[in-house]
């Protein structure tokens, strides 16, 4: 042992195994640290992708809602247009309406559904003076809903020049009716 160097006879080994110990803790640590790391990246690509698609949800949720609430008022629109079989009030309301708009006295005198279901036959008329009767009748033609006049009778019920009062009597099919 003559041939060793004098500084390495002084060489202390517990420090050298202390540093490699401390070398694989550390490395140890690194590695775990680094596979902590990419679960985590893969936890969160997943979160982001999951909160991503439940974004896009809510915002087609928000689309239909802005679509349902612009269709509405064509759909009433739309709906104002057909009588359906279920309900005809309405449609006969419409009618009233039209005429004590114009300062006629309606009154109807029946509704007939047609045996196919696809139309309606109404039977009506309106006292007033001539005006309000025809005015009423031009309404009716103009109205939003498709009929198809089969009779229209205007006759001149009573008074003179000053105070006519003239009787209109209608017979028309209701064409959008739904059944």
């Amino acid at each position: 042992m003559q041939n060793t160097p004098k500084s390495f006879r002084k060489f202390k080994k517990v420090p050298f195994f202390l540093s490699v110990v401390f070398l694989a803790l550390s490395s140890t640590a690194l590695v775990f640290l680094f596979w902590q790391i990419n679960t985590n990246k893969k936890l969160t690509i997943a979160a982001r992708t999951e909160w991503q698609e439940e974004e896009a949800r809510r915002y087609e949720i928000k689309s239909l809602a802005i679509l349902l609430e612009d269709v509405a008022a064509e759909r009433t629109a739309l709906d104002a247009h057909f009588a359906r079989s279920t309900n005809v009030v309405p449609f006969l309301d419409s009618i009233e309406e039209l005429a004590r708009k114009v300062g006629a006295d309606p009154e109807v005198d029946s509704v007939d559904p047609a045996p196919s279901g696809a139309e309606l036959g109404v039977t009506a008329r309106a006292r007033g003076s001539f005006g309000a009767v025809y005015k009423f009748l031009e309404l009716l033609e103009n109205s939003p809903y498709e009929l198809e006049f089969t009779a229209v009778d205007i006759q001149k019920i009573s008074g003179d020049k000053a105070g006519e009062t003239w009787e209109i009597f209608l017979r028309f099919k209701l064409l959008s009716f739904l059944p």
